[in-house]
């Protein structure tokens, strides 16, 4: 499954992204409001795209790879989660600092969202964010999602916004 703009190409997560994936799940954001996984190690990124994301490729589900169209250098992820506890998938986003706020992230979720809608004919979307990520609530309602108020994800204790998009 490859999706690409004008200025994206997006693409199924390898172990072979290993090094974007080290530096992007330890860039500053992603600790601030997603939170420390612990890879310290190139091998660990690896095992995490092992165990995380490779398996999670299903039903056109997953995290996928965003890179730059004109230069394939990795800028960031966007993918459809599929969580056990909830009926429907959520979307959800993370860039390198250098990437943010260039609308690449609109962009990538905008393809992503279409897809999900037109290809898999979801009938409704979630999209989560911790109360103080104002870039991603921007985001999350530029796309069209709702804030349906606060929510707690099984087996986390953190406190997270839910949106919700009925098309």
């Amino acid at each position: 499954m490859d999706f690409s703009t004008p200025r994206l190409a997006i693409r199924k997560i390898t172990v072979e992204d290993a090094l974007f994936i080290f530096e992007l799940l330890n860039s500053p954001d992603w600790l601030k409001y997603i939170g420390n996984r612990g890879i310290d190690s190139l091998e660990a990124a690896q095992a995490y795209i092992e165990k995380n994301y490779v398996p999670n490729y299903q039903n056109g589900l997953g995290n996928f790879l965003v890179t730059l169209s004109s230069s394939y250098i990795p800028i960031g992820t966007c993918g459809l989660f599929k969580r056990e506890n909830l009926e429907f998938p959520d979307i959800g986003f993370a860039f390198l600092p250098d990437y943010v706020g260039k609308g690449y992230g609109y962009e990538a979720a905008s393809v992503v969202l279409n897809y999900a809608l037109k290809e898999l004919k979801l009938t409704k979307l979630y999209g989560f964010t911790v109360p103080n990520n104002s870039a991603s609530i921007k985001l999350l309602e530029k796309l069209g999602l709702q804030n349906k108020g606060s929510f707690t994800l099984e087996g986390d204790e953190a406190e997270l916004l839910l949106f919700e998009l009925n098309p």
